[in-house]
C-alpha cells in the first residue's frame, strides 16, 4: 500500500489541484447530481453527509449511501461523528467497499438535527473530542482525513481552532465563513476576511465556502482569500453550470439531469428537491403553479421529465428571442436579475430586512388583536432577542407562515396541534387503518409529504413505528395550517 499523501502533495498529486468544489450535501450531493456537476468544471466533489454511527450499524445504509463509478473522482467521503471509534470504524468501512480520496469530518452543519444529534457545528465547543476523533482515525488509516468547520464570532479564536484541526492530522480544511447562527432567515453574508485569516495561519491546503453564487465570485474569492479551492452548495444546486461560467436555461439542466438518474438510480425526493431548486424561479409564478404540483405529487420519473418540458415550451420562444418578455414586477418580486427560466442564484432578505419585516408583521398582530395565543400546553421555546429580552420563539414553519398570512395567529406554544381525532391503533394493525380514518391521511400517503415517511416501510405492524407515523402527521397537518 502506497504512503498516504499530506498537505500540499495530498491537495496536488491525489486531488488533482481542485479549484472548483461541490459541497457535501444531504440528500443532494449524490452520484448523479456529482457527475452533472463535473461535466461542468467541478474539480472535486464531496458525498452527501453520512451519519457515521448509522453507517456503522447498518449494512443497507451503507450500500445505499456509497453509490459511485470510475469516472466519479475525486471524492472526498463526509461523516458527522461525535465517537473517535465510531468515525474510525465508518471511515475503514468506506475505504473496504468504495476508491475514494479522503474522509471528512463534518464540523460544519448548524441545523436543529445537529443540535439534538451533538454533531457538525455543535461539537465546535469540544477541542479534544474533535482533536481525538481527527487524531485517531489520521494515525489508523492510510487515506487523509479532512474536515469542514464554521468560523466563531472571534477571529481570533477561529484561527486556533483551524490550527487545532491541523494540528489533530487535518490534510485540508473547508472554512465556512459563517458562524453557527447564521442559518435560515439569519444567513447573511459569510465573512471572508476570517477565511484569508485562518489560510495564512495554517499549512495545509484551504477551501472557501459561503457567497459563491457564479463564476466571478468563486474566482474573486480565490484571489482575495488566497485559499487553494472554493466550495458552492446553495449555488451549485440553482446552477449545476455554475463552475463552467455558464447561465443555461432551467430545462437543459434538468433534463440533463434526469437522464443521468436514469444511469444512477436515486431515490425520488432527492429528484423532486433538485428540479425544485433549479426551476425555483419560475415555479413561482402563477402560470406554472400546476407544473409545481405535478412535480410535488407525482413519484414516477416520466412525470417529472413531462413537467419539465411543459416548461420548456411555455418559455421556449422567449429563449430563442421570437417572443418578448418584459415582467419588471414579477423579476422585482421574485429579486432576480435574469428571466426566471435562466439558472440563477436564489437571493435571501437580508438579516436585517427579515428583522424589520418580522416586525412590521407582530406590529400588525398586535393592533387587530391576532396575536392570542392559547394558554401552554408544553415548555415553550424561548431566546435573547436583539435586545436581551427573554421572549418565545416561533418555528421557522410558522414564521414563514406569518409572513404568508400576517393576520392570522399562531400559537407559539408546541402540543396545540395533535392527531387526537385519530384513533389509538394497537400493534396487530398496519399504518394503513390509520390511513383511512382521515382525508388528511390520505392526502399524506400519496403525497408522502415528509421525507421520513420514505424510511417507514408501506405496511407496518410495530406500535413504535405507529408512533413515529403520527409525530410526522403532526408535521404535516402543521403545513395544512
Amino acid at each position: 500500500m502506497p504512503d498516504k499523501k499530506k498537505g500540499y502533495e495530498f491537495y496536488r498529486e491525489v486531488l488533482g489541484s481542485p479549484k472548483y468544489v461541490v459541497a457535501p450535501m444531504v440528500d443532494a450531493s449524490e452520484l448523479a447530481w456529482r457527475q452533472l456537476s463535473r461535466r461542468y468544471n467541478a474539480d472535486l466533489c464531496y458525498t452527501p453527509m453520512f451519519h457515521a454511527a448509522v453507517f456503522v450499524r447498518d449494512a443497507k445504509y451503507r450500500k445505499e449511501s456509497l453509490q459511485t463509478c470510475p469516472e466519479d473522482r475525486p471524492l472526498i467521503v463526509q461523516f458527522c461523528a461525535n465517537d473517535p471509534k465510531i468515525f474510525l470504524e465508518a471511515a475503514r468501512l468506506t475505504v473496504q467497499m468504495i476508491d475514494c480520496d479522503a474522509i471528512d469530518l463534518n464540523l460544519g452543519c448548524p441545523q436543529i438535527i445537529a443540535k439534538r444529534g451533538h454533531f457538525g457545528s455543535y461539537l465546535q465547543d469540544e477541542w479534544d473530542l474533535i482533536h481525538s476523533i481527527i487524531s485517531l482515525a489520521s494515525k489508523e488509516l492510510n487515506i487523509p482525513i479532512t474536515a469542514k468547520c464554521r468560523v466563531f464570532p472571534e477571529l481570533e479564536k477561529t484561527i486556533k481552532y483551524a490550527q487545532m484541526l491541523e494540528s489533530a492530522g487535518a490534510e485540508l480544511i473547508t472554512v465556512h465563513g459563517r458562524t453557527r447562527e447564521q442559518k435560515g432567515p439569519l444567513t447573511g453574508l459569510a465573512n471572508w476576511s476570517y477565511i484569508k485569516a485562518v489560510k495564512e495561519s495554517v499549512k495545509v491546503p484551504v477551501f472557501a465556502n459561503g457567497n459563491i453564487q457564479c463564476r466571478d465570485d468563486a474566482d474573486r474569492c480565490i484571489k482575495e482569500t488566497g485559499v487553494d479551492g472554493v466550495m458552492s452548495a446553495e449555488g451549485n444546486l440553482t446552477n449545476p453550470a455554475l463552475f463552467a461560467g455558464k447561465d443555461p436555461p432551467v430545462w437543459e439542466m434538468a433534463l440533463e439531469y434526469l437522464d443521468l438518474v436514469d444511469t444512477y438510480p436515486c431515490p425520488n425526493s432527492y429528484v423532486r428537491g433538485h428540479l425544485f431548486k433549479m426551476l425555483h424561479h419560475c415555479l413561482q409564478i402563477e402560470e406554472n403553479f400546476d407544473l409545481r404540483e405535478m412535480i410535488a405529487k407525482t413519484s414516477e420519473m416520466s412525470q417529472f421529465r413531462e413537467a419539465v418540458v411543459k416548461l420548456k415550451e411555455r418559455y421556449i420562444d422567449y429563449y430563442l428571442g421570437t417572443k418578448e418578455y418584459s415582467n419588471e414586477e414579477e423579476a422585482a418580486r421574485l429579486n432576480i436579475k435574469l428571466p426566471p427560466w435562466i439558472c440563477q442564484p436564489y437571493v435571501r432578505q437580508s438579516p436585517e430586512e427579515y428583522k424589520a419585516k418580522m416586525a412590521k408583521i407582530r406590529e400588525e398582530q398586535a393592533k387587530t388583536g391576532a396575536d392570542k395565543t392559547l394558554p401552554p400546553a408544553a415548555p415553550a421555546v424561548k431566546r435573547l432577542n436583539e435586545n436581551g429580552e427573554e421572549e418565545v420563539v416561533l418555528s421557522k414553519r410558522k414564521q414563514k407562515k406569518m409572513e404568508r398570512n400576517p393576520h392570522k395567529a399562531f400559537s407559539k406554544f408546541p402540543g396545540r396541534r395533535t392527531t387526537r381525532n385519530i384513533p389509538n391503533i394497537d400493534g396487530e394493525n398496519s399504518l394503513q387503518v390509520l390511513f383511512h380514518h382521515t382525508e388528511i391521511g390520505k392526502n399524506f400517503f400519496s403525497t408522502r409529504a415528509t421525507k421520513d415517511w420514505n424510511n417507514l416501510p408501506v405496511n407496518v405492524k410495530s406500535t413504535d413505528k405507529i408512533s413515529v407515523f403520527k409525530k410526522l402527521l403532526d408535521k404535516y397537518i402543521e403545513t395544512l395550517i
